[in-house]
């Protein structure tokens, strides 16, 4: 893992240059100190340093685990993983003493510390003992690598000599990238993969040169390139966007500069960039080759502007598990927004849009944690967690991290990066994360103080309240709406690779939901304190008069439904759900409402009352051969599956409402192939009104017991026509859960049905489906055959004294009990 070429520069450091023979000499003086033995671990705590290359090829001379941790880690994050390693050695530096010191005693180890310090020996240029350094075992673990815990702690990766020599091959052997006249330029911290791989590793693999930055200060870069003619930088996306920034602050500023930038663009040929631009490559050292980023997705305006000046920035896709590359940009085939084409030995498939890697670089397991390797690892296959796919020409795409996918109580799947980009088109934004707190969407901001000032003396809070949440909001579906946002000035908690660590974002939502900071007078008016008084107690929360109903005390549309009821009851006014958000605030609504009420009582909101409103529904009739349908269907069933029902028995005569839980997109056929031809005949499916729009679908909700409800655009008439197929004597069978469930799991049940059984009196019949999810996951085209399915219809429950909620949890509870046994 390191060439024999005793007089060529290995590493230069300032005025410090060091050869390939010095640093034998060096690697093997650091190895004189200390005792390890084969296999043992070994933990490197400290900054970028000469010292620290050292230490590293130390550990591998004596055959140990070499194990870098993060220098800026705290001492309890240090602690958790030196208590998970159990170190033999830890090899520090004087600044980060104390740290370590914190760390062993909080994870009550017993182990030895080395000061880096030490191994600051005198080149005697006495190579005679370590001539050569000797060849792995390509199969033995060489270093363990803990995650960067963006989902929570860090798990240790385990990776082989073999992982890191395919990465090695991939862009020496395969990718000319890496080469014997190589300078590459270490600037990130090693203790992450990539730069250890990039920036360490390959390069003295072939017999390049490294170059150390004394920081990632701009003077020490750009000292660094000029000093050392560096022709490759391993970075991340910051990194470039920081240098792309400074270089497009100054081409702004002159006619000329911007003159040459368009003209470039439109040209679009790198040799022509280069000349037209050859001041700024010479300010870089005029010899870099490879701008090599990796750690997070690079913004494609950034890529495109560094393409324009004549450097390519070749992205990669991958992961520490990886060792780390999966895919790689090869060099003049930069594509804007692909991280490029799967590397060499490396397999990629995509699996129900996922990604998935196989191949000699893929890690050998998660150390001492067998369960959550066999998560990730499937039948040879690396499940990634991202989302993407591969173009005709081979290019990866990423769209997004499955991990991240919110899934909300409703089932609803939302992509928080969506949402975040879509947010950041304001200038008001800095930076934004998108988490999910309290049920409800929310996101923590980083406003743009320098422009967030308004002529009206409007707060931040306000302006960002008026002029960039509502408007998103009302931009998109109702499931998308952001119901809380916070403003910090602080960083968002990320890694050191600048990976937003989103599990972080909830604990500055507690910090903020302190009202403490609000000394607004509350209004006195009968009005204001009826309202706050009901919202206060449905809400179960303490109600100022700046909230606003979505986005700080988070009504959901059915709680808008009873909102409109109670202020028709209590004050003669009708305000249409969509109309509430338009107030803005809890005490600008009680202003329309003084102003605008015919009577003024204190009545408790009843459903009943919304139910006495009775709606023109002609209930469609059943197609004959709809019934024959079922029939076909059922015994398709049994044929493919292994198919059967229990309780049958304990369906009630109609009216009764089904309660399923949902797992598949057969649920409805499932259910309807146990029930006796009169109860199918009476028996209604309600259904979106956004599944039937078009004419073929309308036709056949009106020939197959379909009721077609829109529940976004006016969920009370909904509510309503489902009371009006119960009070003809129908069934109803409602899916609480409003969706497919996207995990197996039991989502939260919305209490619709419990509405209804409440106010008419009507039974509900808890159905349980088992095995459906199994044989029909979300996002497969076609059911697995021979898989278990059973539909259990439980005893039928009668609202009696239950509340809306206590019946929702009731039922819901029923359900998970029986999903529960096996």
């Amino acid at each position: 893992m390191l060439k024999n070429l005793d007089l060529k520069i290995a590493i230069a450091y300032g005025d410090t240059k060091i050869s390939y023979a010095d640093l034998r000499s060096h690697i093997k003086a650091c190895s004189d100190k200390y005792t390890l033995n084969e296999a043992e671990h070994a933990v490197i705590f400290a900054e970028n340093s000469l010292e620290w290359i050292y230490a590293f090829y130390s550990i591998w001379l004596k055959k140990g685990i070499a194990i870098p941790v993060d220098n800026l880690a705290t001492a309890s994050e240090t602690a958790f993983i030196l208590h998970d390693c159990q170190p033999e050695i830890i090899f520090t530096s004087r600044t980060r003493l104390d740290i370590i010191n914190q760390a062993i005693k909080l994870s009550n180890i017993t182990t030895r510390v080395v000061m880096l310090e030490s191994f600051e020996t005198t080149v005697t240029g006495d190579t005679t003992e370590l001539s050569s350094f000797p060849e792995p075992e390509p199969d033995k673990t060489a270093a363990i690598i803990y995650t960067s815990g963006t989902t929570g702690n860090p798990k240790g990766v385990m990776l082989s000599y073999r992982n890191m020599l395919t990465n090695i091959r991939a862009v020496s052997e395969h990718i000319h990238i890496y080469k014997p006249e190589s300078v590459v330029m270490m600037l990130l911290p090693v203790h992450h993969v990539l730069p250890l791989m990039g920036s360490i590793i390959i390069p003295l693999y072939v017999g390049g040169t490294i170059a150390i930055s004394p920081s990632m200060a701009s003077n020490d870069i750009m000292q660094t390139l000029k000093d050392n003619s560096v022709s490759i930088v391993i970075g991340v996306p910051r990194l470039y966007a920081a240098i792309r920034k400074g270089i497009m602050d100054k081409i702004r500023k002159s006619f000329l500069a911007r003159t040459m930038f368009s003209i470039a663009r439109k040209v679009n040929k790198p040799a022509f960039s280069k000349w037209l631009f050859n001041s700024v490559h010479k300010k870089m050292g005029g010899a870099l080759e490879s701008l090599v980023s990796g750690g997070a997705a690079l913004d494609e305006e950034v890529g495109a502007d560094f393409q324009t000046l004549g450097f390519e920035v070749l992205d990669g896709y991958g992961m520490t598990e990886a060792a780390p590359m999966i895919t790689f940009t090869r060099p003049g085939k930069v594509k804007i927004g692909s991280p490029g084409e799967v590397m060499p030995e490396t397999k990629v498939k995509i699996e129900d849009g996922e990604i998935l890697a196989s191949g000699p670089n893929i890690m050998q397991g998660y150390y001492k944690q067998p369960e959550e390797t066999a998560l990730i690892l499937r039948d040879g296959w690396l499940y990634t967690g991202d989302l993407g796919y591969i173009d005709k020409d081979g290019l990866l795409y990423i769209t997004g991290r499955k991990k991240e996918i919110i899934i909300l109580s409703n089932g609803k799947n939302v992509n928080p990066v969506e949402i975040e980009l879509k947010l950041m088109e304001s200038p008001y934004i800095k930076e934004c994360g998108v988490f999910y707190f309290n049920d409800q969407l929310q996101v923590l901001i980083i406003p743009d103080s320098s422009i967030l000032e308004d002529p009206q003396g409007r707060k931040p809070d306000e302006i960002i309240k008026w002029d960039v949440i509502e408007p998103f909001n009302k931009s998109v579906s109702s499931y998308k709406k952001i119901m809380g946002f916070y403003l910090t000035n602080d960083e968002l908690p990320k890694t050191r690779l600048g990976k937003l660590q989103r599990f972080k974002l909830a604990s500055f939502a507690i910090l903020s939901t302190n009202e403490q900071d609000f000394t607004e007078e509350v209004p006195v008016t009968a009005e204001y304190r009826m309202i706050a008084g009901y919202l206060e107690a449905e809400k179960s929360r303490k109600v100022l008069p700046h909230h606003h109903l979505e986005m700080d005390l988070g009504m959901d549309s059915l709680d808008k439904v009873s909102f409109q009821a109670w202020l028709m009851q209590n004050f003669g006014i009708s305000i249409e759900p969509n109309e509430m958000v338009s107030f803005g605030s809890v005490s600008k609504l009680s202003e329309y409402v003084a102003e605008k009420k015919t009577r003024m009582e204190d009545v408790k909101l009843d459903w009943a009352d919304i139910m006495l409103e009775r709606v023109n529904l002609k209930l469609p009739h059943s197609w004959f051969n709809g019934q024959w349908i079922i029939y076909v269907t059922k015994l398709f069933f049994y044929l493919y599956f292994r198919f059967k029902a229990k309780g049958v028995y304990n369906i009630p005569e109609a009216p009764v409402i089904f309660v399923p839980n949902h797992q598949s997109s057969f649920d409805g056929l499932f259910i309807a192939s146990f029930l006796r031809r009169h109860q199918l005949r009476n028996t209604y499916f309600y259904a979106k009104e956004k599944h039937f729009r078009e004419g073929w679908r309308k036709a056949i909700a009106k020939r197959n017991n379909i009721i077609v409800v829109d529940l976004d655009k006016d969920l009370k008439e909904s509510i309503q026509k489902m009371a009006e197929v119960l009070r003809q004597k129908r069934n109803l069978i409602i899916f609480p859960e409003g969706t497919r469930t996207k995990t197996g799991n039991l989502g939260q049940f919305k209490k619709t049905f419990a509405i209804l059984s409440r106010e008419l009196n009507v039974p509900i019949v808890p159905v349980s489906i088992k095995g459906a999810f199994e044989a029909f996951p979300s996002g497969s085209k076609f059911p697995k055959p021979w898989k278990k399915i059973q539909i259990e219809f439980l005893e039928p429950v009668y609202p009696g004294t239950h509340s809306y909620d206590s019946l929702t949890l009731y039922i819901r509870n029923l359900i998970q009990e029986t999903q529960n046994n096996k």
